[in-house]
């Protein structure tokens, strides 16, 4: 099995998704010279009330090539009184979601990878990272995907009306605790700006603003790579 080391984000994100665990995949797949699918599960990150659980799986085609891989990911929430389980999806360009994916979601060469992020303090909604690009270019961007327990509404969305490259999900607004914070600036500018985004995509600066996280980050023995298929 693979061994992991400390992750290396791509764009910087305080959340990091297990970028090294693709590297490594696609590097003993290419040595092998054949066609593996893989698996990795997410830490649990449980809601304060301690109620429920938030958790990840991420499966990688891994091709010799790395431009026809593809990483797809699915989140699963987790009832801890009832076992109830939950799937939650983006609906992001590249998501693997079968209600909203587009022709670009199943090209190869693409990854899509949903990883909790955050509760909210009143443990009703959960906040996830949906980070998605290309494996062999440099195009890749976070969303922020909410969903609400108690309304069973499921939100996906990024700033809007701003030029940006990049854009990294930071967590909730301390401020205005419905909104998410994002960081997203242009390739090659210093110096980025904060922006808060409601969930109908509303952005506005993010002036004297902080993020903000809820939840505690369990780390099972099951979490990490899985056993290769």
């Amino acid at each position: 099995m693979i061994q992991i080391g400390v992750q290396v984000d791509p764009i910087n994100s305080p959340h990091p998704v297990p970028w090294s665990w693709v590297l490594a995949t696609h590097a003993e797949v290419s040595a092998n010279g054949s066609v593996s699918v893989r698996y990795y599960r997410s830490h649990s990150l449980i809601s304060p009330d301690g109620k429920y659980a938030a958790y990840s799986r991420l499966q990688m085609k891994g091709e010799p090539e790395l431009h026809r891989s593809r990483v797809t990911s699915v989140m699963f929430v987790e009832n801890l009184q009832t076992g109830d389980l939950r799937t939650i999806t983006a609906s992001s360009p590249l998501a693997d979601n079968p209600l909203t994916s587009s022709e670009e979601a199943y090209l190869p060469g693409t990854f899509s990878i949903l990883l909790p992020v955050s509760w909210s303090n009143s443990s009703d909604r959960v906040l996830a990272r949906q980070f998605e690009g290309l494996l062999s270019a440099s195009d890749a961007s976070d969303y922020a995907v909410v969903w609400d327990c108690k309304q069973n509404d499921l939100s996906t969305i990024a700033p809007k009306g701003i030029d940006y490259t990049y854009a990294v999900l930071l967590g909730w607004s301390e401020n205005n605790p419905e909104q998410v914070i994002f960081r997203a600036g242009e390739l090659g500018d210093e110096n980025w700006s904060m922006w808060s985004v409601a969930l109908n995509g509303q952005t506005i600066l993010a002036v004297e603003e902080k993020p903000i996280v809820f939840g505690q980050v369990v780390n099972h023995v099951w979490a990490g790579p899985q056993a290769a298929w």
